[in-house]
């Protein structure tokens, strides 16, 4: 598969979990969409992209309060969350928490609406902020990165330079 214009010059080369963490993480301050796949134990699984804001420790998100994504996190909070690059892999695992439109941390909130133009909790409809902080990433950049890929695990970067911490 070729990159797209956006994605990164192809490396023959497997970049280091450090530049892994390095450019994962400039990924989830600039990126604006993220893929977020839930499941229900009636309904099944379920997939809608969102978007997000990235606080340095987690990824915050906004959706209506009667949303699939909202039911099905409230039975099963444990989610996958995807950014949109086939050829720039990062896939997110954690365990999402709803906050209500009225009861989401301030600075969250200032934050998405500062990053989108819009807030959520000027609307009429509920609405219910997401907040998933990762547990495992995965970041690959074709075959080459397949071993290696797991760049955070239970909730720490495995560069050995700065554990336990989810922060640059």
């Amino acid at each position: 598969m070729q990159p797209t214009d956006s994605s990164p010059d192809p490396s023959p080369l497997p970049r280091t979990t450090r530049t892994r963490r390095r450019e994962t993480l400039e990924r989830l301050v600039r990126e604006r969409d993220v893929w977020v796949s839930t499941a229900h134990p009636e309904h099944g699984p379920h997939q809608v992209p969102l978007w997000f804001v990235w606080d340095g420790r987690a990824l915050w998100m906004c959706t209506g309060a009667r949303s699939a994504t909202v039911r099905n996190i409230r039975a099963e909070p444990r989610v996958r969350l995807a950014l949109p690059d086939s050829f720039d892999v990062v896939l997110v695992q954690g365990e999402a928490e709803c906050f209500p439109d009225r009861e989401v941390p301030a600075g969250a909130a200032e934050a998405f609406a500062a990053k989108f133009g819009w807030d959520p909790r000027a609307e009429d409809g509920p609405y219910v902020y997401l907040r998933v902080t990762p547990l495992t990433v995965r970041a690959w950049r074709g075959e080459p990165e397949l071993r290696g890929r797991v760049v955070v695990r239970d909730g720490v970067w495995l560069d050995q330079d700065a554990p336990g911490s989810l922060t640059p």
